[in-house]
């Protein structure tokens, strides 16, 4: 399956539980239609990476996902050689070993006959393969989330350059492995540090920021099935409330939700500064935001 216009993007993300706007439809469909990866950046909490999940769910698509980190390297991302398993073959295979050197006549001549055999130790079936080398190799199509891209290092990132750019990786033992479907790709950034203008001309960028109030009532009344018109549209409006606090961490719209589940649960009809007050761990994940949000509660319900 693929998608066939902005509309079609917006359908099938509904329909795999994932509301979006207009903005966010157009880059997922001029990315399906170029084959360019799509850089997504903004809070965390705001569906960067669940955005890469519908479109995985909406397509049929295995979705393959690498999470980032400082000291990831190419090693973690692409392959490793599964050096116990060689070693077990080795023990495995090594009266014939001693076949193949036994008439030699001196060391190097029974290296030089062992390291003829390179191919039966460094084949595939010794190969490790890693999310980008799965994805590239995957016999069917695939969405590839590279998550947090932001996290790995300066030089993790200029290596991607390459690997984005011919979707193809050289294994020295080997040879090069050429994608067979070029994989939907996702990178998410939460902008702890700025990508490289390299990798932003590769990719289309999206920055998905928090909802307005209509977007935000449509995510809430989907993922909230049974919550009451009123609660629904108090709590999305207590909540666009706190984040205009300045705070250190202003509420996603995973909060929203969680909310909206925790209200439900303790079967609120009404949000009261009591309620909110009891229920404010849920939204806030410092002392002194929710300190602020207490201060400034006759702001948040009006």
């Amino acid at each position: 399956m693929e998608f066939n216009s902005v509309e079609h993007v917006q359908e099938t993300l509904e329909k795999a539980e994932y509301i979006s706007s207009k903005s966010i439809a157009t880059v997922v469909y001029l990315a399906g239609a170029t084959n360019k990866p799509i850089l997504v950046e903004g809070p965390a909490g705001v569906g960067k990476t669940e955005l890469s999940k519908a479109v995985a769910r909406g397509l049929g698509r295995e979705l393959i996902r690498m999470q980032c980190y400082e000291g990831l390297d190419e090693a973690k991302a692409l392959y490793e050689w599964e050096y116990a398993k060689q070693l077990l073959y080795t023990q495995m295979v090594k009266e014939k070993i001693k076949d193949v050197i036994s008439d030699a006549h001196s060391l190097p001549d029974a290296v030089d006959r062992i390291a003829e055999q390179d191919d039966a130790f460094f084949s595939e079936r010794f190969i490790q393969y890693r999310p980008l080398l799965q994805a590239i190799c995957s016999e069917q199509p695939v969405v590839l989330l590279i998550d947090e891209v932001d996290k790995s290092d300066p030089e993790f990132e200029a290596f991607l350059l390459e690997i984005l750019s011919d979707y193809q990786v050289t294994i020295p033992e080997i040879g090069t492995k050429k994608a067979v479907n070029i994989p939907f790709v996702f990178l998410t950034s939460n902008d702890s540090r700025d990508m490289s203008d390299a990798l932003k001309r590769r990719c289309i960028h999206l920055y998905i920021d928090y909802p307005d109030r209509e977007l935000e009532l449509k995510v809430v009344k989907m993922k909230t099935p049974g919550i009451e018109e009123t609660l629904m549209e108090q709590l999305v409006d207590a909540i666009r409330g706190i984040r205009d606090l300045d705070l250190k961490k202003k509420p996603c719209i995973s909060e929203t939700l969680d909310w909206a589940q925790s209200l439900m649960v303790l079967q609120v009809k009404d949000l009261s500064p009591d309620i909110i007050t009891e229920t404010l761990s849920v939204i806030c994940k410092y002392r002194a935001d929710a300190d602020r949000v207490l201060e400034n509660m006759e702001k948040i319900v009006q």
